[in-house]
């Protein structure tokens, strides 16, 4: 089953998403299903991956509750008006390279924010996407023998309010922004989730160009 297929979710809260995310890769595992990437919204949640340091949490009450989850990084803020893609690929199949996955999911990012008029890159030794000093998507990955889970947060509405009591990423002083400030109008969430179905699937060949075979499992 080496096809990717997409799913447009609309907004759900973050626990059903997770469980949602977890059948997937169980039935990936399996073979079950083909490679999948779930786009969507979520009610306003704090993640963070699991690890001893978490300032990047701030050191003020937070308005919205916090998930502790498996994918790596720091906290970040997901809510109305930010597209979510989880992508549930096996890996193994692809390119078991998590560094080349990863890329590839920036340089999709990237073409899908220069697909509504604006110029995106990547910054030396971060990982997301941006738009000068300013960053627009979040990326975070989880992964169990190769099959991945979690994947990026594209700011898109104007309201970037939730970001604010946190460090995003644990990059003190960052400047976040979305697809609505930087074009002076409001872009709903949904029309960029079918751009990026359109985006994804295009790409999603190129991942198979790479496919050394694995020297260990990954855990």
């Amino acid at each position: 089953m080496n096809f990717l297929q997409t799913r447009w979710i609309g907004r759900l809260s973050y626990a059903p998403a997770l469980e949602m995310q977890e059948a997937a890769v169980a039935a990936r595992a399996e073979d079950k299903v083909p490679d999948q990437l779930f786009l969507l919204e979520h009610d306003p949640v704090y993640t963070i991956g699991r690890q001893r340091d978490r300032t990047s949490l701030g050191d003020t009450a937070l308005p919205h509750p916090v998930a502790e989850i498996s994918r790596g990084g720091q906290a970040t803020f997901h809510g109305p008006g930010q597209l979510v893609g989880y992508f549930v690929l096996d890996l193994q199949k692809l390119t078991p390279d998590l560094h080349i996955f990863l890329r590839w999911m920036e340089e999709g990012l990237i073409a899908l924010v220069a697909g509504h008029g604006l110029h995106a890159g990547r910054r030396e030794g971060l990982t997301g996407v941006w738009i000068g000093d300013r960053k627009i998507a979040s990326i975070g990955v989880g992964v169990r023998k190769w099959i991945t889970m979690h994947g990026f947060g594209l700011n898109v509405g104007s309201d970037l309010s939730g970001f604010a009591p946190i460090i995003p990423c644990g990059i003190s002083g960052v400047a976040m922004t979305s697809l609505s400030r930087e074009l002076g109008r409001e872009i709903p969430v949904e029309e960029v989730a079918t751009k990026a179905k359109a985006v994804f699937t295009a790409r999603y060949p190129l991942l198979s160009t790479h496919n050394p075979q694995p020297s260990t499992p990954q855990p």
